[in-house]
């Protein structure tokens, strides 16, 4: 055999997938990993967890596929972004990793904001200064943890800190460099930036790029994960980037809907597009970019109200919420119970609902997270239309996209037909594609539509002005409640 092999360390599993080239996936596994919350608005995972997933894994890909170790061409990590790892000298975690979605910098925020008055984040670096940002992360790690800031020799994310684990060099992917806010966009270390987080130039080595070889499995790393000592390490990336990639998404006007634990979307474009409401990342085909946004919730704002529930079954809830039809029976929903990134990036915003009366059942609140979701990728889809992206019918995946009643609502709001992947394996996938890349097995990164299969098209109904109602007055309740969900943010970290 001639395997690839591509691991997606996710924000609540690792999954690792084996390719063959000529046949497809020949093996898939996932472990589930723990997430950890502090303290308010505190998001943490512990690196240990990934690399005792990564090292269960591969034996289990091993076995199903019946091949050995011998047979693995190379291996690519893939993985949420942009985590914040800081290491010791020899590459160990001096703490849990700060996720994506942690809100505790908020102070930091303005505090680099008011220390760079006039810099222009978003044209200089791709990025606007938000909760995602790592420069206010690593401001409050110098005021909160001195001890592990004093210790910490490299800084990188999760998925370069887990091909580091394996035998690569130090190093950080283009992408995580884009969304740090730490870089300008041609990759260079924005150092007045840097300096103004508090960040030696130093602790941020030079970006890398998807598909490009990094290095050899060490014999250590050989021993514990059951890859051979001397396999290829090659870059994978950021992993919605990996699993935009995996969906086929390849020329300007094809956009994915992900539907995730967060909502995700993303548009391929041939230039850079720059707007602080949203996010920039690289495709991983050279000339080619990924406009996106990121709501804070999506699918665990879903599995929080089944869990209220007493967990209830999705399929159920469902059913009852279709009965209802469109306006939820007059219940709004406003979902930001993480707060909001893209593109409103408020972490202080709150989760509600709103038009209750005691009529109301659980199929109502069902219903009204799923219009609630669907208004946010209607503003996003609106954002990049008015940025001169030219939108085709959009692609749809994740656990999310198993809803039929889901996917017709997003359809009906954004007015769009949504064709879902079939069996699409996600991010995993566009990383065993970005080993192969760096091996010579593929010649470039049309290879992966080979392995792209659609499904029919979820197409949009005439419906009534409800949904228009209902996508007006998700946009003017943010203005109008702002102060007081910023009051019981407030409130609730008191």
């Amino acid at each position: 055999m001639a395997l690839l092999c591509g691991i997606d360390i996710g924000s609540s599993g690792t999954k690792a997938v084996l390719l063959d080239p000529d046949t497809g996936l020949v093996a898939v596994a996932q472990r589930d990993t723990p997430l950890h919350a502090p303290g308010p608005a505190h998001a943490e995972a512990d690196p240990a967890d990934w690399w005792a997933a990564t090292c269960a894994l591969v034996p289990e890909l091993l076995a199903t596929a019946g091949a050995s170790a011998a047979d693995i061409d190379a291996v690519a990590v893939v993985g949420l972004v942009p985590a914040v790892i800081c290491c010791d000298a020899d590459g160990r975690p001096l703490r849990r990793a700060i996720m994506y979605n942690d809100a505790r910098a908020g102070i930091e925020i303005d505090e680099l904001r008011a220390a760079l008055p006039g810099v222009d984040f978003v044209r200089r670096t791709g990025s606007g200064l938000t909760q995602q940002s790592v420069g206010p992360t690593l401001l409050w790690l110098r005021r909160h943890e001195p001890e592990v800031w004093n210790a910490t020799r490299a800084v990188c994310g999760s998925y370069e800190w887990l091909a580091r684990r394996l035998g690569a060099p130090p190093h950080v992917e283009r992408n995580w460099a884009l969304e740090s806010g730490l870089y300008e966009i041609d990759g260079r270390v924005a150092h007045d930036i840097a300096a103004a987080a508090g960040c030696p130039p130093d602790l941020l080595p030079p970006p890398v790029h998807p598909g490009q070889r990094l290095g050899e499995v060490s014999t250590s790393a050989a021993a514990e994960t059951g890859l051979a000592p001397g396999t290829p390490i090659v870059v994978g990336g950021a992993d919605h980037v990996s699993s935009a990639y995996a969906a086929g998404l390849a020329e300007p006007g094809d956009w994915l809907v992900k539907l995730g634990s967060s909502g995700d979307i993303l548009a391929v474009s041939a230039e850079p597009v720059l707007d602080a409401r949203l996010y920039l990342d690289a495709h991983p085909a050279p000339g080619r970019w990924l406009p996106n946004g990121c709501m804070a919730t999506s699918g665990s704002l879903l599995r929080w109200l089944q869990t209220l529930l007493g967990g209830t079954d999705l399929a159920l809830l469902d059913a009852a919420a279709d009965a209802v039809g469109p306006g939820a029976g007059g219940v709004a929903c406003l979902p930001w119970f993480l707060g909001e990134k893209s593109p409103l990036h408020d972490p202080d915003l709150r989760g509600a609902f709103l038009g209750l009366h005691l009529g109301h059942g659980p199929e109502h609140l069902h219903r009204a997270c799923l219009e609630a979701v669907a208004y946010g990728f209607r503003h996003h889809v609106e954002i990049l239309r008015e940025l001169g992206l030219q939108l085709g019918p959009a692609r749809v995946t994740n656990g999310g996209s198993r809803s039929t009643l889901w996917k017709q609502i997003i359809a009906d709001v954004v007015g769009v037909p949504l064709a879902p992947v079939v069996d699409h394996p996600g991010a995993a996938l566009g990383a065993a594609v970005a080993a192969g890349v760096g091996v010579g097995t593929y010649a470039d990164w049309n290879a992966i539509h080979r392995y792209v299969r659609l499904g029919s098209p979820i197409e949009p109904r005439a419906t009534d002005q409800t949904y228009e109602e209902g996508y007006a007055m998700y946009r003017s309740l943010a203005a109008e409640m702002r102060p007081t969900l910023h009051a019981l943010a407030a409130r609730s970290r008191a």
